[in-house]
C-alpha cells in the first residue's frame, strides 16, 4: 500500500507541477520577447480539405474522461506495486516525464485551459470591449533612411486627409539605426501625433538557423527573372511583415494598426476615424485592393497552409472565407490575396496562438527563403481561414494609390462628397488581374451597379 501511495504521489506531483509551468509559460507570453520558434511536425495529406466549416473537432476532457484516466492511473498503479519496481521522484527516467509533460499539454489543450484551444476571435473580441472609446491604434511603417522623400510624401497625404482631425501615433521601424536627419524630418511633418522610432531586433531579419542559407542563395539565382525574385532584402521583409512586425515592443500598447509605405497616395478625405469604425463595428481585417498573385513566387505555400490547417481544424473558423482564395473548397489557390501595402486590421490577429503557430509552421518549411513567398498571400490565407467572412472588411470608399494599382471610389456621390481627385476610370477593384469579383461572390454581396464600366 506505501508503495501504491508513493506512486501515485509521485504522479500528482509531477502532474501538479507541470501544470504549473504551463501556467507560467502561457502567462509569460509577450510580443515584446525574442522569437524562438519551434519546429513543427507538419503531416502530409492526400485528401482535399473539402469543407473547412463542417471539419472542426473539438476534444472536451469531461467527467467521464477524467474517470476513465483516473481507472487507467490506478491500474497502472496496481500493476506496478505488485510486479515492479516503483520508482521515486529522483529515479523517474527523462522520456517519462517528456511523456508526462505531452500528456499534461494534451490535456490542458482539450480543456482550454490557459488560452490553449481559444480561437482567434477570443484573442480579438476584447478589442471591441473599448466600443465608444478611443481606439488603441496607431500607424505603422517599415522604411529605409534612403526612403525619406517617398515616406514624406505618404505622411503628407495620410496627414492631410485623415490624421490632422484625429492625430494618431505613428511608429516607424528599420532594421538598421534611423539619422538624426530622417527623425528630424519625420517629426517635423508630424507636429501633432506621438511619433516612435525603432530598431528591428536582429533575430527578426536574418536567417534562422534551419536555413540552408546556400540553398537560399541558389534559389535567388534561378528565380532572377521573376519580380523580386534575386532580392534578399525583399525576403527579410516579407518574412518580418509575416512573422514580426507585431512583435516589436513598439507595438505593445497597441490594438490596431494602419500600414503605410512610401510612395503611397490617398485620393480622398476620410471624414470619420476608421479605427473607431473597425473596433465599434467588430471588424478585424480592412483592405482596398486585391490582386492575383505570381504563381511562380509560392508553388508550395497553398500545400503547405492546408497541411497546417488539416491538422489544426481547431483553428479553422466555421464561416470563413474560403471561398474567396479557393474556388474548389480548398483543393487549390486561385492566388487572390489582399494587397498588404495597405492594411487596417487588430493587431490581436496575429498575436494569438492560431496565427503564431501557421507562421512558425511556413517559416520551418522554409518557403520565405527556398522560394519567395510574399507576406500578402499568408496574411490573406491566415485572415479567410481563421476569421469569419463578416470580420473582413472592403474599403470602397478610400481612395488609394500604390504603384501601379488604383482604388478609386466608383459611386458617384461617395467620390464627390469626399473631394476625390482620382480617375474612377482608373479603379481596380474589377479588372482582369484583380479579385474583386471573387471577393464579392465569397461575400455574398452584390456589386455594384456600373461595376461593368470600370472593369476594363
Amino acid at each position: 500500500m506505501a508503495l501504491r501511495l508513493s506512486k501515485r504521489l509521485v504522479r500528482f506531483t509531477l502532474m501538479v507541477g507541470g501544470f504549473l509551468i504551463l501556467l507560467i509559460t502561457l502567462s509569460s507570453h509577450s510580443s515584446t520577447k525574442e522569437y524562438m520558434p519551434q519546429p513543427l511536425d507538419i503531416s502530409s495529406f492526400s485528401t482535399p480539405l473539402a469543407n473547412f466549416g463542417n471539419s472542426i473537432s473539438n476534444t472536451i476532457l469531461d467527467a467521464a474522461g477524467m474517470e476513465a484516466e483516473s481507472q487507467r492511473m490506478e491500474a497502472e498503479s496496481n500493476a506496478e506495486v505488485n510486479g515492479e519496481k516503483v520508482l521515486t521522484g529522483d529515479e523517474i527516467p527523462d522520456d517519462l516525464l517528456d511523456e508526462q509533460a505531452k500528456a499534461l499539454k494534451d490535456t490542458a489543450n482539450a480543456a482550454g485551459i490557459e488560452d490553449m484551444s481559444k480561437s482567434v476571435m477570443d484573442f480579438i473580441k476584447p478589442s471591441f470591449e473599448n466600443r465608444g472609446n478611443r481606439p488603441k491604434a496607431c500607424f505603422v511603417t517599415l522604411v529605409r533612411n534612403s526612403e525619406l522623400d517617398g515616406i514624406v510624401k505618404s505622411i503628407r497625404k495620410v496627414q492631410e486627409r485623415f490624421n490632422k482631425q484625429f492625430m494618431y501615433d505613428w511608429v516607424f521601424l528599420n532594421d538598421e539605426e534611423f539619422t538624426e536627419n530622417f527623425k528630424e524630418t519625420i517629426l517635423h511633418e508630424i507636429p501633432t501625433s506621438v511619433v516612435k522610432f525603432g530598431v528591428i531586433p536582429k533575430e527578426h531579419w536574418s536567417y534562422p538557423d534551419y536555413i540552408d542559407q546556400s540553398k537560399a542563395a541558389d534559389t535567388r539565382i534561378k528565380m532572377a527573372d521573376i519580380i523580386y525574385g534575386a532580392s534578399e532584402s525583399y525576403r527579410h521583409m516579407c518574412r518580418f511583415q509575416s512573422g514580426f512586425f507585431w512583435r516589436h515592443k513598439l507595438l505593445d500598447d497597441y490594438d490596431w494598426y494602419w500600414r503605410v509605405e512610401p510612395d503611397i497616395n490617398l485620393y480622398c478625405d476620410i471624414k470619420y476615424d476608421v479605427f473607431k469604425w473597425m473596433q465599434d463595428n467588430e471588424k478585424v481585417y480592412g483592405f482596398t485592393i486585391t490582386i492575383h498573385e505570381y504563381l511562380a513566387t509560392i508553388p508550395t505555400l497553398w500545400k503547405t497552409s492546408m497541411d497546417f490547417f488539416k491538422k489544426h481544424p481547431e483553428y479553422v473558423d466555421k464561416d470563413n472565407l474560403m471561398e474567396f482564395i479557393s474556388g474548389d473548397k480548398g483543393e487549390h489557390y486561385n492566388l487572390c490575396h489582399f494587397w498588404s501595402n495597405f492594411e487596417i486590421a487588430n493587431l490581436n490577429l496575429w498575436r494569438s496562438p492560431a496565427y503564431t503557430e501557421y507562421f512558425d509552421a511556413l517559416d520551418h518549411a522554409g518557403g520565405f527563403f527556398y522560394e519567395r513567398w510574399g507576406d500578402a498571400p499568408v496574411h490573406s490565407i491566415a485572415a479567410s481561414i481563421l476569421l469569419p467572412k463578416d470580420k473582413i472588411h472592403y474599403f470602397s470608399n478610400i481612395g488609394y494609390h500604390h504603384p501601379p494599382y488604383d482604388n478609386c471610389p466608383i459611386d458617384d456621390r461617395v467620390w464627390a462628397e469626399n473631394n476625390c481627385d482620382c480617375q474612377q476610370k482608373n479603379d481596380f477593384t474589377f479588372k482582369g488581374y484583380a479579385c474583386g469579383k471573387e471577393y464579392y461572390a465569397a461575400q455574398k454581396m452584390d456589386r455594384p451597379p456600373n461595376w461593368e464600366e470600370y472593369s476594363h
